[in-house]
């Protein structure tokens, strides 16, 4: 039973530690001291994980549910290297003492846009396929 405990406790500890990252990503990608592409990078990393539409549909069997414990964590991981680490460990700070943002309109926006564009290329690729001989 101490090594269910054990596991449990190390899981919840990790999507603390997750959470308080998207806090500091948020807060990265508003500090103009934050390197340009570091700051893009967040933007699209927080705006994806509190966004209510994902990439992948979560109804879609394994790989919906795949894209959220994969993307998220590999897109914190990558724009934290690039973020300075005086800096990150400033925003973690902050972001402990701060509250977390809540669900993003714009976010939703840019993933049905997403969506989108990628329909409009997936029809236009069969129109091609169809409309030559």
């Amino acid at each position: 039973m101490t090594v269910v405990r054990r596991v449990k406790a190390s899981v919840v500890d990790r999507v603390r530690r997750i959470r308080r990252d998207l806090v500091a990503l948020y807060l990265a990608g508003r500090d103009p001291r934050t390197p340009l592409l570091a700051r893009f990078l967040a933007v699209c990393v927080v705006a994806y994980a509190l966004s209510p539409i994902d990439l992948i549909p979560d109804f879609i069997p394994v790989i919906g549910l795949l894209d959220d414990l994969l993307l998220v964590p590999l897109g914190l991981a990558l724009v934290v290297r690039l973020i300075p680490p005086a800096l990150m460990a400033e925003f973690r700070a902050q972001a402990e003492q701060s509250g977390r943002p809540g669900p993003s309109r714009m976010a939703a926006a840019m993933i049905v846009g997403l969506w989108i564009c990628l329909a409009v290329l997936a029809g236009l690729w069969v129109w091609r396929r169809i409309g030559t001989p």
